[in-house]
């Protein structure tokens, strides 16, 4: 689980002219946050949409639908250490939903496969595209991550695997302080 923060401005996939370019942009600065959830084995994703901000009751409230929708199946998430994650009212309400919060060590988000996700969604939804307005922004996310199930599926199950690349100790060189 992990929460994606999308502004509105322009993303440039690649850059190489021989004159200048001008690119639109919108005024202003617009965000949708998106709070979401991988199930690491069938891959399908869940999430919550807000403009306003995430916080740990964002975090509670999410953990409670979570919970309505897996039913009696245990729930393991793995989490980073953002600090509305990471907090009393999250673990206790995690406790008492009878689900386990795992943390990831800090500067690892390599192994969180919802990261991801996130690039994936940067990739399909924000790389050259420009919105005119915020609503038509927002309605471009949301609308994306309704579909995401049903239309990206394929996808989705090459990208999110649980293969990470691990090192053995003796190939790790460790200098003395």
């Amino acid at each position: 689980m992990d929460a994606a923060h999308f502004i509105l401005q322009p993303f440039i996939c690649a850059l190489w002219c021989v004159a200048r370019m001008f690119i639109k942009a919108s005024s202003g600065r617009n965000r949708i946050n998106v709070l979401g959830v991988v199930n690491a084995i069938t891959k399908e994703v869940l999430t919550f949409c807000n403009t306003t901000y995430i916080s740990a009751e964002t975090i509670v409230v999410f953990l409670k639908k979570l919970k309505e929708y897996y039913g009696d199946i245990p729930l393991k998430i793995v989490l980073d250490n953002a600090r509305y994650q990471h907090c009393q009212l999250v673990e206790d309400a995690a406790n008492n939903l009878n689900i386990t919060l795992l943390f990831l060590p800090s500067y690892s988000p390599n192994l969180n496969i919802i990261e991801r996700l996130w690039k994936f969604t940067k990739k399909t939804i924000l790389y050259a595209k420009y919105y005119e307005t915020p609503d038509k922004f927002h309605s471009a996310i949301s609308g994306f991550f309704q579909i995401i199930n049903q239309k990206y599926n394929p996808e989705l199950r090459k990208l999110l695997t649980l293969k990470f690349q691990f090192f053995q100790k003796e190939n790790v060189l460790i200098y003395p302080i």
